[in-house]
């Protein structure tokens, strides 16, 4: 059995009388330790399939499994447990909390789980450890990123989602980013799922998928990932 399953899921929203089918039918499978990239244009499903993996919506029919667990059969304080200890969740825009320093933000997360890793160690490894006192407005928009990655890696989770991650940020701090997230999947077996409409980024992971009008089009494993440097988009 593959670390991550989709198996049939649907997702319908209504609007009066009209349905949308955010996700028709999605199957795919993801293997632990894998940086897999879903591709697809706005409107395709990304997000609600992200949202879906990450227990932050439900689904209306489907299987949906994460690590021998069947996420898609949780009721509401099982989603709450795991979308807390299992899930770590990195947006396009920061979210940090502007009163807390760095630091504060990181150990918030690391509060929140059993077994956390050492929040100055996290800020060490992305290259934060000299402006760990400072507060957000304080930090650039790559550097609040990097915060809010480690925030996320802090919970020690099973699984790291990415919602266009590097959408807000200019080309280099998107590459450093990028590196960290590649760096996390090959040093800690870290699964990290990116969703992009960015199409270069597919270079670099070890699975990539293609997802539109709710569909999975396409799921390839990619045998010989690029590093992250010989990207260009």
């Amino acid at each position: 059995m593959a670390y991550i399953e989709f198996q049939d899921v649907k997702k319908i929203y209504k609007t009066g009388d009209v349905e949308v089918h955010a996700l028709d039918g999605t199957d795919f499978s993801i293997e632990k330790g894998e940086l897999c990239v879903i591709l697809g244009q706005s409107g395709a499903g990304k997000t609600t399939l992200l949202n879906i993996l990450g227990g932050m919506d439900t689904l209306t029919s489907g299987t949906v499994l994460l690590d021998g667990q069947e996420i898609s059969a949780f009721r509401e304080k099982e989603l709450a447990n795991y979308r807390r200890s299992d899930v770590g969740f990195v947006f396009q825009f920061y979210n940090l909390i502007p009163n807390l320093t760095a630091i504060e933000n990181v150990e918030m997360a690391s509060q929140l789980v059993k077994d956390p890793m050492d929040p100055e160690e996290i800020l060490e490894d992305v290259g934060l450890s000299d402006r760990k006192k400072n507060f957000p407005a304080q930090l650039s928009g790559g550097e609040q990123q990097r915060v809010a990655i480690a925030r996320a890696v802090a919970k020690n989770p099973k699984l790291l989602l990415c919602d266009e991650p590097t959408g807000a940020l200019d080309y280099q701090t998107g590459k450093s980013i990028l590196r960290l997230l590649a760096r996390l999947c090959t040093e800690r077996n870290m699964t990290v799922v990116i969703i992009t409409h960015n199409s270069t980024l597919a270079a670099m992971a070890n699975r990539v998928i293609r997802i539109k009008n709710g569909k999975i089009v396409s799921n390839e494993v990619n045998e010989n990932p690029m590093s992250v440097e010989e990207i260009e988009w």
